[in-house]
């Protein structure tokens, strides 16, 4: 339970997402309530890219009862790479442009009314995963120690499109931008080959996905046997090269006979290795931000973060 946290801190990003000004009346609505339950929030706004990590790293130092992380799958994600390996818990108030542990959780998303949910809440731990570069490859976006991420990791299709997105459209028209830029990837992309190892299985696959949890983006579920209490990953991937045999996983996805296609694999793992086949540049994302390219090497930490999740859970 997690009444009566009288030093909780509110991290939330007041640029992303769309209806700005109304969301921070939603979050000032958010600090009464919780206020009202006996958690003492005082709000943290972020001021640039990065800047969530550092104030939840400072958190941390200053031994916070809790970090309230209220944004979007980026916002959050900087929230869980300063709380990482830390006992400080990460509660959820769903905003941004999309927030994957919301839903997988059942949040609503209703800033005040997920509000209400975190005094009454459960303290769980659970794994996290972390993308660390390989062989010498370096990114300006991933640390030599890797990044963390909470929900889902991936490398060919989604990572170009993750690279390639929009920011300012994304800032305009929220998850709409990625529907832009997944219509011009499907024209454009060539479909490099990658190769995949995970224990004593090996792969040739055009696109990795590697989950935490069964939801991925939108209203799709991609990992359905991931466990976001468990700890390992779920990873699928697809060995077809065709554009057209990529447009036809999108029937079979909404119908969720995904697994059904050919080409399509589902393995769990607790650490994949992802090369480049042939020397093209794959492109690769955690939780929705760019990390660089392949090399990676996806592993599962253990014991990494106590995140609030609803009472009932």
């Amino acid at each position: 339970m997690t009444k009566k946290t009288k030093d909780a801190l509110l991290i939330y990003n007041p640029t992303s997402g769309r209806n700005r000004h109304r969301r921070v009346a939603q979050i000032e609505q958010a600090v009464k309530n919780l206020c009202e339950a006996g958690v003492d929030a005082q709000l943290a706004p972020t001021t640039g890219p990065g800047t969530a990590t550092e104030i939840a790293r400072k958190a941390v130092v200053d031994k916070r009862g809790m970090v309230i992380a209220c944004g979007g799958d980026g916002t959050i994600n900087e929230v869980v790479n300063g709380l990482a390996k830390s006992d400080v818990p990460m509660a959820l108030l769903p905003a941004g442009t999309a927030n994957i542990m919301a839903k997988e959780l059942g949040i609503p998303w209703d800033i005040p009314q997920a509000a209400h949910l975190i005094a009454d809440g459960t303290i769980r731990r659970i794994a996290l995963g972390v993308a660390v570069p390989m062989n010498g490859n370096s990114s300006d976006v991933l640390p030599k120690s890797g990044r963390y991420f909470l929900s889902v990791a991936g490398a060919g299709p989604d990572g170009a499109i993750v690279n390639g997105v929009d920011g300012e459209l994304k800032k305009k028209t929220g998850e709409f931008a990625y529907w832009v830029e997944g219509f011009k990837q499907l024209v454009t992309y060539g479909f490099p080959q990658m190769k995949v190892r995970a224990g004593r299985s090996e792969h040739c696959a055009t696109i990795i996905v590697v989950g935490r949890t069964v939801n991925y983006g939108g209203p799709f579920k991609i990992t359905t046997g991931a466990n976001l209490y468990e700890d390992s990953f779920e990873f699928l991937v697809n060995s077809r090269r065709s554009r057209l045999a990529y447009l036809a996983c999108l029937p079979a996805l909404w119908l969720g006979k995904l697994r059904e296609m050919r080409g399509i694999a589902a393995e769990k793992a607790t650490e994949i290795v992802c090369e480049p086949a042939n020397g093209q540049r794959v492109y690769a994302q955690v939780d929705g931000e760019p990390v660089g390219h392949l090399p990676l090497s996806f592993q599962i930490v253990p014991d990494a973060l106590s995140i609030v999740t609803p009472a009932a859970q």
